[in-house]
Formats: C-alpha cells, structure tokens, sequence
C-alpha cells in the first residue's frame, strides 16, 4: 500500500484514479455488450441459449434452463447444515431490519372536500442478478431479494450463470428459496440482463433488475435503463478506515485485506492522523496477505488501489472521507459517535472495533448492496424504497375547486396553455379560447 501526506492536490489525484474503474470507462466491453443485447432483443432464447454455451459451456435449452423444485431439494441436501442455519439467521436479520423500512399509503382529506394522498405499491415483477462460478454469493441473494419480499413484489425472477454441468450452486438456490424467489433460471452475463429486460419465450419480462455482476453485468444494466428500472451501475468494491492512534492495528489490516480480496479492483485506504499506526497496519497487511489464500489478488488490488492517507489532524482526515465517499466506511476512533457526526458521504458505516464491513456483508441485516465510485453522495444502501413506487392521489370536490379556479385559469393562461384553462373553466359554464 503507498502511504501518503494527505493534501488537496493528491486527494483529487486519488479520487480520479479510483474512477478510472468505472463502468463508464469500458468502451470495447460496451460494443460486446450492445451485441450481445440486440441479438437476445431480436432473437429471444436461440440467442439467450448460445451465448450460454459459449460463455458458461453449459447446454441449457428450453427444457432446463429454468431450476425445478428437484434440483432446489437437492440443493438443500447438499448443503451443510450448519451453512444453512447461517442462512436463515442471516435472513431473520436482513428481513427484521427492511420490515422497519416499509411504507404505506396515506390520505389526508379537509372539511372543504379536498382529499390529498399518496398510494404506495409495490413493483410487480422484480430480476435479480446473481453472479455464478467462483463469485457465488447467497449473501447477495438474500440482500437483494428480502427487500423485495418486503415490499411486496409479487414475482421475483432470479438469473445465475450455471457450471458447465448445468448446474447451479447449492448455497445460491437455498437462500434463494429461503428468501422466496417465485422462478430461477441458469443464464449469466449480459444476455441474461437482455432476457429480464426484453423478455424471451423462457423468462418473461421484468420491470426493474437488481444485483451485482462483471462490467459486462453492469453495462447491460446501464445499457436496458429506461426500458427497465435498475438499482445501480455497481463498481467494484470499496472500504475505507478512519483512524486515530487508538485503533489496533491488526484490526485495521484484517478489515482493509476484508475487501481487497474481492478483485484486483478493490480499493482498500486508511485514512489516518497516525503515522505510526499507518507503519503497523503495514506491517500487519504483510504478515496477513503472505498467509491469505487470495494472495495474488491482494496482492494485486492493494497494488492498484491500496493507499495509506497521513492526515495532520482529524477534520483534515473526515474531509478526505467525505470527498472519497467511500462504499464502506469503518471508524475506528476514539469516540467513533462523535465521528460519525461528521460523515455525510458513506455507504454504510461501522462503529468501533467490533463492527467490521463482514458483519455488515453477511448478518447484521442492514443490505450490502451499496453505492460505489463516489457515488455515496448522491445513492443510498439498497432498500425496500427500491421496489416500490407511488401515485400522488388528488380529488377537490367542486366546492373545494370553484374558489381556486380563476387562481389556476391564471397560471395556465400565463404558461400560454389555454386548453389547461379550458378545462378548469368549462367545470363553472365558461370557455377560454
């Protein structure tokens, strides 16, 4: 990791290298991608089912490409008893704590017959994105599908790229059935994305896609935007540790190696007002990443995107927090309360020493789907507000309309729309030409 003297100038340096990674940057990948989604739009499964033979070597056809109640048994036959019980109180969690995001529709009515409301509804049919092979994730099954069964949403189509025996993961399946996803199909990548979003003959059409995968994944996702709703163009992941010389420096090394042994994408930064902590946690980071079994690609993400940030003094290290903001954001202070005040771009925040970013991935029930690139700033943690959607409701009687109606035959013949006027004034036997 390269430690350095946090200023203006390299802080925006740092900030512009870690967008380099976004998905916005990938113009060879995105001309594959367009491909690759014209062909599933005007071609349906036969394309949808030979990119799959390509990509993923599986021979997935009509017949199999959706999983059966069968392979769901087995799945749950496969798995260790002790991973499933891990999964079903990681869902009792994850689903205690959306249960408190939910909303509901209200009306607000006066004695002068005006009634005003919100109606609140859930969004109808839900495509959930998990990645396959070596990144299987049933975390991410149950952060992504849970906040959608507390909204509501009646169907909820997953898609996960199988192994080349056509087979899914056994944890993918479990969690997702012990999450409740209505129908699984064995299709990845980007023609999996075109599938939910255009329909085929196989997986009907979706309305909004959620979950993690590749650039190509991600890019698929940016490219449907508009004809489906989408969560976020994810990047890679992030983490980033604020600390004082009272931080214990092998903690703070085993939580950086937590993220940077994603991909060789991750970033991993500390940010401290402590050089002699920074030396430590160095140390630390060596002694851990020599004995890691995804040494190479720590090796390589701390390489590419490790950094150690010396600040002078605390409100200089919280506005480098802030202009960062990263995806996930543990304090380890003195008073990490008091921190924490002073954060306003985050993902999600962790609080002490035994509050690390895995705690947050797997089980304590806030979702780990959270923006990245800086994107903290203006996006939040994934939600059950992510699958819903609200009609305004307005009704006047026409004695709450006829003493606001000359009000509103103004404001219409001022913006020059004089069918706007009309409307309000034939209510009362008048015209406006």
């Amino acid at each position: 990791m390269r430690k350095i003297k946090l200023n203006e100038e390299n802080k925006r340096d740092l900030q512009a290298k870690l967008l380099k990674r976004n998905p916005n940057q990938y113009a060879e990948q995105t001309a594959k991608v367009v491909e690759i989604l014209n062909a599933v739009r005007d071609e349906g499964d036969k394309a949808l089912f030979e990119f799959t033979k390509k990509f993923d070597k599986a021979d997935i056809n009509e017949n199999n490409v959706k999983v059966t109640k069968e392979e769901i048994d087995e799945a749950y036959k496969k798995l260790p008893a002790e991973v499933l019980e891990v999964i079903r109180k990681s869902a009792a969690n994850i689903r205690d704590y959306h249960m408190k995001q939910k909303q509901y529709s209200w009306f607000d009515s006066e004695e002068s017959g005006i009634i005003l409301g919100q109606k609140v509804s859930a969004i109808e049919a839900v495509g959930v994105y998990v990645p396959g092979g070596k990144a299987a994730y049933p975390s991410s099954v149950l952060m992504n599908v849970i906040p959608a069964k507390v909204a509501g949403v009646r169907r909820i189509c997953m898609v996960t790229p199988p192994g080349a025996d056509g087979k899914v993961y056994e944890g993918t399946l479990v969690a997702a059935n012990e999450a409740g996803v209505t129908e699984i199909y064995k299709v990845g990548g980007a023609q999996a994305i075109g599938a939910m979003a255009y329909g085929t003959k196989s997986i009907g059409k979706v309305d909004k896609i959620v979950g993690p995968g590749n650039i190509y994944v991600a890019l698929a996702k940016k490219a449907v935007y508009g004809l489906v709703a989408i969560d976020s163009i994810a990047g890679p992941s992030e983490v980033m540790v604020l600390a004082d010389e009272t931080a214990n420096p092998t903690y703070v090394a085993a939580d950086l190696l937590s993220q940077a042994e994603h991909d060789e994408l991750a970033s991993a930064i500390l940010v401290t007002t402590s050089e002699e902590l920074a030396d430590k946690v160095d140390a630390e980071i060596n002694r851990f990443a020599s004995q890691l079994s995804r040494k190479a690609i720590l090796e390589k993400s701390l390489e590419n995107y490790g950094y150690m940030l010396i600040a002078d003094n605390m409100k200089e290290a919280v506005d480098a927090v802030n202009e960062i903001a990263s995806e996930h954001l543990e304090i380890l202070t003195r008073d990490p309360f008091m921190t924490m005040t002073k954060i306003k771009n985050a993902g999600a925040i962790f609080l002490g020493e035994f509050s690390m970013e895995p705690l947050g991935d797997y089980f304590a029930g806030p979702n780990h789907v959270l923006p990245t690139n800086g994107t903290a700033k203006f996006f939040s943690p994934l939600s059950v507000d992510d699958f819903i959607k609200k009609s305004s409701i307005i009704m006047y009687s026409q004695e709450a309309l006829e003493p606001v109606g000359d009000d509103i035959i103004t404001f219409a013949k001022a913006e020059g729309l004089t069918a706007h006027a009309n409307s309000i004034a034939v209510r009362f036997g008048k015209e406006v030409k």
